[in-house]
């Protein structure tokens, strides 16, 4: 894992990471004329008779607002909008690189006393600021922004507004991991509905993660919090957690554990041991996915399960089969918008998980395999996740998405499937593939 310094750090952030680039001329006065007036007035005119006009006479049609409070910034908590800026310019950063979106930071201040965001996410504040400023976008990506405040913001602005609202934070993780169950069951020979999962985190991801799982067809799912499995017996559960009680005698993790097929961690370093994954079922997967340290470290469960096969995961770049929300969002926004969704639906995001786990199924690119020297990126134990290099996700996970959209009634463009799939090929490689 590469490490930098201080210096190194900070010196690659002065001056930040985003800027304005201009896609038409501004050399001539006829230029000027256009761009402002008298021209522009001719835009604003068609706009305010036709609304729609706004996605073709503007920005908007491409253009994402990353948004975030501060509440919940990485694994660093709570340290205000200001101290977000970093992190969603570094979004808006990946929105452009893999999925060719234009992404601004839009960081929100709470309350302020002397100069200082205080107090908790007052959800209402940030849905009327968010909604203020949707005109000028064609989506938005909510990010950082601490549960169970967020789960209300994005459900009050995904009914609220006509464009796509996403919190990345709750669905990424969710899509991404949801691809890695699926081809972790094409490996154990066994169908989704068939799995016992075990889940440690019941936050933003992990509530998400667990309906995901559950829309794909997984069945039987166990939820464990601070405080132990989420059960039915429990009368200290908030709506979120208490919609996926369940009925058991299990009352620790450890318990729920055993002989479980996958588990699911997005909670903190270290609370599982090598005698917890030997007690799973006889090819058991672990999403040991809490940053930067893991639920338990990839060498111990290779020290437990001694010759036994098993799948490992993890959040961190150094491992293979890493959860990395950036295989997601660039192509869930990218779909989304050259159909002009109207909302990220369920079936959208179902979609570019089975089109993630189908093409880490696929062969692999030379050019790919050069990039990671020392994995062998063949479907199997080892990679069933694609690399986040792979540029066929450009075409694979955002065809899946729009096509999820016309398909479930959401897309308010007409769309020539196959025309916008060979778009996407060519597009792609006019930017280097």
């Amino acid at each position: 894992m590469a490490t930098f310094s201080r210096e190194e750090v900070l010196k690659f952030h002065q001056g930040g990471k985003v800027a304005v680039h201009l896609p038409k001329p501004l050399k001539t006065k006829e230029d000027l004329c256009l761009a402002y007036t008298p021209g522009v007035a001719l835009a604003v005119k068609e706009i305010a008779a036709r609304p729609a006009a706004a996605f073709d006479c503007t920005a908007k049609s491409n253009l994402v607002a990353v948004v975030s409070d501060g509440t919940a910034i990485l694994g660093l908590g709570d340290l205000g909008a200001a101290a977000s800026i970093p992190v969603m310019e570094g979004k808006a950063v990946l929105f452009k690189a893999f999925g060719d979106v234009d992404a601004w930071p839009v960081p929100l201040a709470r309350c302020r006393q002397g100069g200082q965001d205080v107090g908790k996410t007052d959800p209402q504040r940030v849905i009327d600021a968010v909604a203020a400023l949707a005109p000028q976008y064609g989506g938005v990506n909510l990010e950082d922004i601490a549960a169970p405040a967020c789960f209300e913001i994005e459900d009050r602005l995904d009914a609220m507004l006509d464009i796509p609202v996403f919190h990345d934070d709750q669905w990424g993780t969710a899509v991404i991991a949801l691809s890695g169950v699926m081809n972790y069951a094409a490996l154990a020979g066994k169908k989704l509905a068939e799995l016992k999962v075990v889940m440690n985190g019941a936050g933003a991801a992990g509530i998400r993660i667990c309906e995901m799982c559950k829309a794909a067809g997984v069945a039987d799912v166990t939820m464990c919090d601070s405080k132990g499995v989420i059960s039915t017996a429990r009368a200290d559960l908030n709506p979120y957690k208490a919609r996926h009680a369940v009925a058991t005698d299990a009352k620790t993790l450890k318990e729920a554990l055993r002989g479980a097929d996958v588990f699911i961690g997005v909670s903190a370093a270290n609370v599982l041991t090598g005698d917890d994954v030997k007690a799973m079922g006889a090819f058991p997967a672990i999403f040991a996915m809490a940053n930067p340290d893991p639920e338990i470290d990839p060498a111990a469960v290779a020290a437990a399960m001694g010759d036994r096969p098993y799948v490992m995961v993890t959040g961190r770049s150094d491992y293979p089969n890493q959860i990395n929300n950036v295989l997601g969002f660039p192509y869930l926004f990218r779909g989304a918008l050259d159909v002009r969704a109207r909302t990220i639906n369920k079936e959208m995001k179902v979609a570019a998980a089975y089109a993630l786990a189908a093409l880490a199924r696929q062969p692999v690119p030379p050019e790919v395999q050069a990039l990671y020297p020392n994995e062998k990126l063949a479907f199997g134990t080892g990679y069933i996740i694609p690399k986040p290099f792979d540029r066929r996700l450009f075409v694979e996970v955002s065809y899946a998405v729009a096509e999820a959209a016309v398909k479930t009634g959401v897309a308010q463009k007409p769309v020539d499937l196959a025309a916008y799939r060979a778009a996407l090929v060519a597009r792609n490689a006019a930017r280097g593939a």
